[in-house]
C-alpha cells in the first residue's frame, strides 16, 4: 500500500494516534494548572477539547486486517 492512499485506521496504527490524543489531554490540564504562563493557561481548554476529540475518532477507528498468509 503507497502511503498516498493510506486509510485512517492505517495512520492510526502507524503513528498511535490514540496515544498521542491522551498525551494531549493530560498537556491541556497541566497548561491549565500551571501558574507561570498565562497565554498557555488560556490556551488550556482548546488543547483539552482537540485532544477529547482526537480520542473519539481514533479509539474508534480499527486498524486494517492484515491477512495471515
Amino acid at each position: 500500500m503507497s502511503d498516498k492512499s493510506m486509510s485512517l485506521g492505517a495512520l492510526n496504527a502507524k503513528y498511535r494516534l490514540e496515544t498521542v490524543s491522551i498525551w494531549l489531554m493530560v498537556l491541556g490540564v497541566v497548561a491549565l494548572c500551571q501558574p507561570l504562563s498565562k497565554v498557555v493557561h488560556e490556551y488550556g481548554v482548546g488543547i483539552i477539547l482537540l485532544g477529547l476529540i482526537g480520542f473519539n475518532i481514533f479509539s474508534k477507528v480499527k486498524p486494517p486486517e492484515t491477512s495471515g498468509e
